[in-house]
């Protein structure tokens, strides 16, 4: 892929021109970068307090007991939105979700166990801990080019 870009002082609104011989997955692939919304916010409450929750510091977000949680190196805290509302909100280059319950943020992950049978236990930042499930263990393997 060629990359240019010019700079036309004229121009009152930035222009994309994709050129390309024919519709592949490449080009599908930048139409999507383009047309997805920027990166949303995310609001936790601990306790009382509502605080609004740097996409960068979490660690990891969870399904448990019908609530759905996201924890950070501060603490956990409890988010009023379902997992897949989570998962929308969250930076895709970031964010992965490793089973049914549970995403995390692949740069707070600190090694990855691949002696388990079927799954991949996930070391996090912070001494936290997640597992892979089967169904998304192909999906992670991708991800890490093996």
């Amino acid at each position: 892929m060629k990359i240019n870009i010019e700079l036309d002082k004229a121009l009152e609104e930035t222009e994309v021109l994709i050129r390309a011989a024919k519709m592949t997955e490449e080009v599908n692939g930048i139409l999507k970068k383009l047309e997805e919304p920027s990166v949303q916010m995310i609001s936790g409450f601990a306790g009382d307090t509502l605080e609004i929750l740097e996409q960068a510091d979490i660690i990891r977000v969870y399904a448990a007991k019908g609530k759905v949680y996201a924890v950070t190196a501060k603490g956990e805290y409890l988010l009023r939105m379902r997992l897949y509302e989570a998962e929308e909100r969250l930076d895709q280059t970031r964010f992965v979700r490793i089973s049914n319950s549970e995403i995390i943020n692949l740069k707070m992950a600190k090694r990855f166990d691949l002696s388990f049978s079927g799954t991949i236990c996930v070391n996090l930042a912070g001494g936290q801990t997640a597992y892979v499930s089967r169904r998304y263990v192909a999906k992670i393997k991708r991800l890490l080019g093996i």
